[in-house]
């Protein structure tokens, strides 16, 4: 059996020699010194020795193991050491070299709007409210009096999924789920995507967002009206610019009005943004309808209040003098950078 052992240890050391992995050496590892090894086979039959011969034998069992594990720790040392010299020679680093340019990203100038909308706003004292942006026909239209005759609710001005259920072409239906589950007072924004059957253009597009807000208390007056829409239109284009209340009509609000501000590029004098009236146009709003009020379950005899929407889209537009909305949804980096 000692012959055999130091046989076994013979051919364990030429084999480990010739290893050329560190995955080869553990394979040999396994091979003779595993449960199933050859070593672990050979010191099994110890049993049938003398009492004599067990010691001696199991003396060179230890031998053997001893060296055939030196022989692969060895191994694998020197593997380790050549894998890494090898590293070293082909993953070599020029310091020498410029870096790569890495480019921070930028807010799109319709988040920027929001972001600024939205801190305006919620310095006066407004909560931001959200809602789905596929609504019900209900929410939509019939809550906010719009009459069944609109032009709004012609297939051709709106997606409709099915006979009660559409994409929102306004972030007014946050309002109305708002008015049914909020107490009152209600004093909140509702920023969000709403949709519109258009055909692309410089002025139109399928896809926009809105910013709407609305409050309703008791003793809301067209004075708190006027006030907040001054103070955010201020805030926005600057302490100089003047505000317009121009009537209007929109099935919502009573009374109604589209809201002007003096041209912030040239002040009032006339420019080629304002169109040479001095003026902008940058949203509508009016005081809450009664029916609107008794659709959500409030009674207009003892609450009021005011809303207003604006397109974000058309604000960045004057804001930055962006002169075709489709700028705004190609993602062009080169376009984008400006801002």
């Amino acid at each position: 059996m000692q012959e055999k052992l130091l046989e076994l240890q013979k051919n364990a050391l030429a084999e480990i020699a010739e290893a050329d992995s560190i995955e080869k050496a553990e394979s040999l590892r396994v091979k003779y010194l595993g449960k199933k090894g050859e070593l672990t086979i050979i010191l099994k039959g110890m049993g049938k020795l003398s009492a004599e011969e067990r010691p001696v034998v199991g003396k060179v069992g230890n031998e053997v193991r001893t060296a055939i594990e030196e022989g692969i720790n060895n191994a694998k040392t020197e593997l380790k050491k050549a894998e890494q010299a090898k590293k070293l020679a082909e993953e070599v680093i020029d310091v020498t070299m410029p870096s790569k340019e890495f480019k921070v990203g930028k807010k799109h100038p319709i988040t920027k709007i929001i972001d600024e909308v939205t801190d305006i706003f919620i310095g006066m004292g407004f909560s931001i409210a959200e809602g789905p942006e596929v609504e019900t026909v209900r929410n939509n239209f019939d809550a906010l009096n719009a009459p069944k005759d609109h032009p709004s609710r012609d297939m051709s001005d709106t997606f409709y999924i099915n006979d009660d259920l559409l994409l929102r072409t306004q972030t007014s239906p946050v309002q109305i789920r708002t008015m049914e589950k909020e107490d009152l007072p209600i004093k909140i924004i509702a920023p969000g995507r709403c949709f519109r059957s258009d055909s692309p253009d410089a002025t139109h597009s399928p896809m926009f967002h809105q910013i709407e807000l609305l409050v309703v208390g008791k003793d809301i007056t067209m004075t708190e009206f006027k006030g907040t829409l001054n103070t955010f239109v201020q805030k926005l284009f600057g302490s100089e610019t003047n505000t317009k209340f121009r009537p209007h009509n929109f099935p919502f609000t009573e009374p109604s009005a589209e809201i002007d501000v003096t041209c912030f590029k040239c002040g009032g004098k006339g420019c080629p943004v304002c169109k040479g009236e001095g003026w902008i146009e940058i949203l509508g709003a009016g005081m809450v309808h009664p029916n609107v009020l008794r659709n959500c379950g409030i009674d207009p005899e003892v609450y009021s209040g005011f809303a207003a929407g604006m397109g974000v889209e058309r604000l960045a537009m004057l804001k930055y003098g962006i002169d075709d909305i489709r700028l705004l949804f190609e993602n062009d980096v080169r376009f984008l950078d400006q801002f």
